[in-house]
């Protein structure tokens, strides 16, 4: 498989090549009536159909969808506005925006990749305009770009709830605390430097009246209104995750329209590009469910399980373990690529150790946000390369705070699990 990968070619198809690989290459007692390649077809055609012939995984392309359709809309300019006057007498002022915008936008985007470009496009130039230092707002645009995954709705969770057979709702709900509290951290640090170092902020204080304040909410209102759309259905009981996506996806197209930025172009650059998103993830699902019905037909997971269980870890022991998997294949995997790979294999020895399927989907999640900046493959580094016009070294450099902060709070929900069971018990 890592052969594969690293000869360039196609994640799905590197999965079930690797799948059939694995069935020619294992010994598989079969009747002499079936033929090896008559049980690989039989097995890859129902691997894929059972995975991709699902109600909850219907949400996917459609909060894809409602990304790209306020990523090309005036929302992030909107956000922008409405949230300067709020943050400009917070210690470290204007540098809080990407943390506050990120997070904003990650509650109706769902991607990671989305909430930093589009957060990213406006702030960066803006905040170098007016004089803040650049390597605080580059790190503080990785880190909050991050919050995509964990702030729900979310991508990953989706996929990780349709591979792991978990509640969607749930793990939207158990992501809230742990992305609230993780843009806190973010943002105590923005403070906490902007004291330490008075250089990074500009001399020059902009004054905003409480009037200003009041009137920049007319900007902030759509957002929040969309997000209580989105979210609001599935914290009440009121609808299921697919549903929330679909309503998101009217609410996306109504936002462009009352800021009289929805044209024919715009919604055709969207409709494309989700298609092209879905089908890759879905490809890539597909792909991974194959592997997974092989990991399984040839005793591979079983033995694996098998192996770790008599190695006698402890449960943290072996969480710490999977942690520094998880950051080494960050450095040569994307996120998605990481969950559809690693789950069928590893859930099931997480499961054996006593942990949750809903606290260790979080876990996963904070694994996915860090190799999101690590590097070689950190996607966001790449996006934020572009966007900054800086070197690759410049941006990790400036990042390797805001990744510790990451890690930090990775041990903090394992020492406190109740930090991500504390809203679901509670709410469902």
């Amino acid at each position: 498989m890592m052969l594969l990968l690293l000869s360039s070619k196609w994640i799905g198809f590197s999965l079930m090549a690797s799948g059939v690989a694995g069935m020619l290459l294992y010994k598989v007692n079969l009747p002499p009536t079936i033929s090896i390649w008559d049980k690989i077809g039989d097995l890859m055609a129902n691997s894929v159909w059972n995975t991709l012939n699902s109600w909850a995984l219907t949400a996917l392309p459609l909060f894809i969808l409602m990304g790209e359709i306020l990523y090309r809309t005036a929302i992030s300019t909107r956000l922008l506005n409405g949230l300067v006057p709020w943050l400009a007498n917070v210690p470290g002022r204007l540098y809080h925006i990407n943390v506050v915008a990120c997070s904003l936008f990650a509650a109706v985007s769902g991607s990671s990749a989305a909430t930093t470009a589009t957060v990213g496009k406006i702030t960066l130039d803006e905040l170098t305009r007016r004089g803040y230092h650049k390597s605080l707002a580059i790190g503080s645009l990785a880190g909050a770009g991050t919050l995509g995954f964990l702030i729900p709705p979310s991508l990953i969770m989706i996929i990780y709830g349709v591979l792991a057979d978990a509640s969607i709702g749930q793990l939207f709900i158990a992501g809230i605390a742990p992305g609230i509290m993780l843009a806190c951290m973010y943002s105590l640090y923005i403070a906490l430097r902007a004291r330490l170092e008075p250089g990074c902020v500009p001399d020059r204080r902009e004054e905003y009246t409480w009037a200003d304040r009041i009137a920049a909410l007319r900007d902030l209102g759509p957002v929040f209104l969309l997000i209580l759309l989105v979210l609001g259905g599935i914290y009440a009981g009121l609808t299921t995750p697919t549903e929330a996506a679909a309503i998101g996806v009217v609410g996306a197209l109504g936002l462009a329209l009352y800021f009289r930025n929805l044209t024919l172009r715009n919604l055709r650059a969207a409709l494309l590009s989700a298609v092209k998103t879905s089908a890759m993830i879905c490809f890539i699902i597909a792909g991974a469910a194959f592997l997974s019905q092989v990991v399984g037909f040839v005793g591979i997971a079983r033995a694996l399980s098998s192996f770790i269980a008599s190695l006698d870890l402890s449960p943290y022991t072996l969480i710490f373990v999977l942690g520094l998997m998880y950051l080494f294949l960050g450095m040569i995997l994307d996120g998605i690529s990481i969950v559809v790979m690693t789950l069928p294999i590893v859930l099931p020895i997480v499961q054996s150790a006593g942990f949750e399927t809903l606290w260790f989907g979080i876990f996963v999640v904070f694994m996915v946000e860090l190799s999101q900046i690590t590097p070689p493959v950190g996607f966001s580094i790449f996006v934020i390369q572009h966007i900054a016009r800086e070197d690759v070294q410049t941006i990790l450099k400036a990042t390797f705070p805001f990744f510790c902060i990451m890690v930090f709070m990775v041990v903090l929900v394992t020492a406190f699990p109740d930090i991500v069971f504390f809203l679901p018990e509670r709410m469902m």
